[in-house]
């Protein structure tokens, strides 16, 4: 057994009716990792999320952070004493250049507003370090081929933080539909969102976020949409809602729904929110069967169900914990993810924003390239 993919299977009670994998655990933790290597990551952008994966990367087993980036000398100190971090190895975004001397990292994690990452991507690449970079990649597809660019110049990897590309529940969901079981795909349903609350935080500042609630939520079932399926989107066509002009202002969407069509004639129509609560649902369904994940995209627990059963999928770790050995094992082993994570993937997501956005303002149907 060399993937997770080969795991699920073998040990799916399809025949019973449902899903039943009991104590599932990540391929770092059952040994399919050629090498025992530990990733050093530094971890650039100090803020909530940021939290949340170094908390994560404590159960890691071949994660440790060895590195701190911050604009914020009170957070390098705590988060330095807290996560056993030398002064050496902690840094500014002014200085954080020098981490090219440094040999204890491996990897940067670049978790800061979306309109930073390019540069800093850029920057940490160029340093001759792995980035990995919290999604949407960039705020344009062009800075999004710009970084891909800089990291294959510089000889490094490019991933991007799609954790649920390595989610249990989502994953038997992908090997269903690719094993046919749910035969061919006709339709999918992706809602996304939440009802934001402070009007002066960074994801209502276009300048900082690129848009509104497509480039933060909606991501979730666009992408989504393209896993789910299994195909690449050839049209677009889209519509906007805003009740609140003052919260959210000119370039920053509060909602958006928008559908999509496919090469099989697989259609999918999703929306993007930050004016509603109680959403989170993704719904693929074929001529033979039909999954629903819901929630789809939360933190966790993740649950789902399908024609056959309830997917009953016990994952005790934490979605970044899960992401992060998987990352490591794509770094240093050169592992295959089921569902990409490198930066052509994340580059797909954002050729698409920048479709439904024209489809909004043009109100008609967006032909999309093969070519990205």
């Amino acid at each position: 057994m060399s993937t997770r993919r080969h795991f699920i299977r073998n040990i799916s009670l399809s025949t019973l009716g449902a899903y039943t994998l009991m104590d599932w655990k990540p391929a770092s933790a059952l040994s399919f990792f050629n090498s025992d290597a530990v990733l050093k990551v530094a971890l650039l952008g100090l803020g909530g999320y940021a939290s949340r994966v170094a908390e994560a990367i404590q159960q890691c087993q071949r994660v440790k952070i060895t590195g701190l980036i911050s604009g914020t000398p009170e957070k390098l100190k705590q988060w330095g004493e807290k996560y056993k971090v030398p002064e050496k190895n902690r840094y500014n975004y002014q200085n954080f250049d020098a981490i090219k001397n440094n040999p204890d990292i491996d990897a940067v994690y670049v978790i800061t507003p979306n309109a930073l990452h390019h540069d800093q991507v850029i920057r940490s690449a160029k340093a001759g370090k792995h980035v990995i970079c919290e999604k949407p990649m960039a705020i344009s597809a062009k800075e999004g081929r710009e970084m891909i660019e800089a990291c294959k110049k510089a000889g490094k990897q490019l991933l991007v933080g799609y954790r649920m590309h390595f989610e249990p529940l989502t994953l038997e969901v992908v090997r269903m539909r690719s094993a046919g079981e749910l035969g061919a795909i006709r339709f999918f349903q992706g809602l996304c969102g939440f009802r934001i609350g402070d009007p002066t935080q960074w994801r209502l500042n276009k300048a900082l976020a690129g848009g509104g609630s497509l480039m933060d939520i909606g991501i979730y079932a666009l992408n989504g949409s393209r896993y789910m399926v299994g195909e690449e989107p050839v049209w677009v066509t889209a519509q906007e809602t805003k009740t609140d002009p003052v919260k959210f202002k000119e370039g920053v969407d509060e909602t958006i729904t928008f559908q999509l069509g496919f090469p099989s004639g697989a259609e999918a129509s999703c929306l993007s929110t930050y004016n509603m609560n109680n959403l989170d649902r993704f719904f693929l369904n074929g001529d033979k069967g039909f999954a629903e994940l819901q929630p789809a995209a939360g933190y966790g627990p993740i649950r789902g169900k399908t024609n056959k059963g309830p997917l009953d999928i016990k994952n005790p770790l934490p979605q970044q914990t899960i992401q992060m050995d998987e990352m490591a094992a794509i770094l240093l082993d050169n592992k295959k993810p089921i569902v990409p994570v490198d930066g052509e993937e994340a580059l797909k997501d954002l050729v698409l924003i920048e479709a439904i956005y024209k489809a909004v303002k043009t109100g008609g149907q967006v032909k999309l390239n093969a070519e990205r």
